[in-house]
């Protein structure tokens, strides 16, 4: 029988290596795109990152780009598909640019505002706060392959913001960023690591 982990709970969020889109700017909810050869290296760089932490869980978006960046970190076997871990749902603003959608809607912002006929703000959030709900029912290192923008939504939300705030928490692709709670004060939830493309 094995023996219950019983150490506080450590999110290790990692955004997938890059792909032609994410390069681009343009946004990548549901399309599935591959990663570049340089996102392949990003990703096996994880390898070497987290090849020393002990994961008492591990998660992976359903989308190709994320499943594909756990097999090159070695994680993927032990991976259980999570929903709610995909990236935002950009409706007909996929495969737009930023800079595009702005010159049909000069003010608009993603956190703000969403996206027709995908998802708003609201649901998003609430898609993160359900993640979330189930991720502080853990102990121990939990490895979570995902997406940039609803990475950044999972990053505010966690510490209590809201949704806008998630713009003042972009994620690099094959970066890590590291979740938990204070040492002496462990009803404070706090980010430890933020788009660390370096040494964990």
């Amino acid at each position: 029988m094995s023996t219950p982990v019983t150490t506080p709970l450590c999110v290790y969020l990692i955004r997938h290596g890059e792909t032609e889109w994410s390069l681009s700017g343009q946004h990548t909810g549901r399309t599935e795109v591959a990663l570049t050869e340089r996102g392949e290296q990003g990703a096996r760089k994880l390898q070497k990152r987290l090849s020393s932490v002990s994961f008492s869980g591990v998660f992976t978006s359903p989308r190709q780009r994320a499943r594909r960046t756990a097999e090159l970190t070695g994680l993927r076997p032990e991976a259980e598909v999570d929903a709610d871990l995909a990236e935002w749902n950009y409706g007909d603003y996929e495969g737009q640019r930023s800079v595009d959608i702005r010159k049909q809607r000069p003010a608009w912002n993603l956190f703000r505002d969403g996206c027709p006929n995908g998802e708003m703000p609201v649901e998003v959030c609430e898609r993160a706060d359900r993640l979330i709900v189930r991720l502080r029912a853990l102990r121990g290192n939990v490895a979570l392959f995902s997406h940039g923008q609803f990475g950044s939504v999972l990053v505010a939300r966690w510490i209590g913001l809201p949704v806008i705030n998630a713009e003042n928490f972009p994620l690099g692709t094959a970066s890590v960023t590291v979740l938990g709670f204070a040492a002496n004060h462990p009803e404070v939830p706090v980010v430890f690591l933020l788009n660390s493309e370096g040494g964990i």
